[in-house]
């Protein structure tokens, strides 16, 4: 036992010394404390997450004249482009991709955070014979690029916080 305890203690003071931190709750800027969200389909799976991170993160998302702050999300598009093309004239693979445009200002209008672009993408193949499983699979992509882009934006707010490091 006192050896178990002897290594986990090794482990702590390894991490420890190689500037290891674990992360706290999210550093987001104060000005966001009551933050309107704007984005074109609110109901949208990286809209939806977003507003989970924030509110996660201490913000109130609220709409309109008590805002401190505005996030604005110009642009949110999925495309799905083909990669290759099977000897039927077949699609084989294609690449789905996720961009997202953001921007924050304060209740004045100041900018906070200048225009930002994030983009994710993954490419599935598609197998004929399994048309629902490569279907469910494009929906499951989907969802798991605007996951990963409203945790990207969050982060991308908190250097916001952080300033200039």
């Amino acid at each position: 036992m006192s050896t178990l305890r002897n290594l986990l203690l090794l482990a702590l003071l390894l991490l420890a010394g190689c500037g290891f931190q674990l992360r706290g709750a999210g550093g987001l800027p104060p000005e966001m404390a009551m933050t309107q969200l704007v984005v074109e389909d609110p109901y949208s799976t990286l809209a939806r997450r977003l507003r989970t991170l924030l509110e996660q993160s201490g913000v109130e998302v609220v709409d309109g004249a008590s805002a401190t702050a505005v996030l604005e999300i110009p642009q949110d598009r999925v495309t799905t482009d083909v990669l290759t093309i099977a000897d039927n004239a077949r699609v084989r693979e294609y690449r789905v991709s996720h961009t997202v445009q953001f921007r924050l200002t304060d209740a004045a209008g100041r900018e906070l955070m200048a225009l930002q672009t994030l983009r994710q993408a993954r490419e599935i193949s598609f197998d004929e014979q399994k048309i629902l499983a490569s279907s469910r699979e494009q929906e499951y992509l989907k969802k798991d690029l605007a996951e990963d882009l409203a945790r990207l934006i969050v982060n991308r707010l908190e250097s916001v916080a952080a300033g200039p490091g």
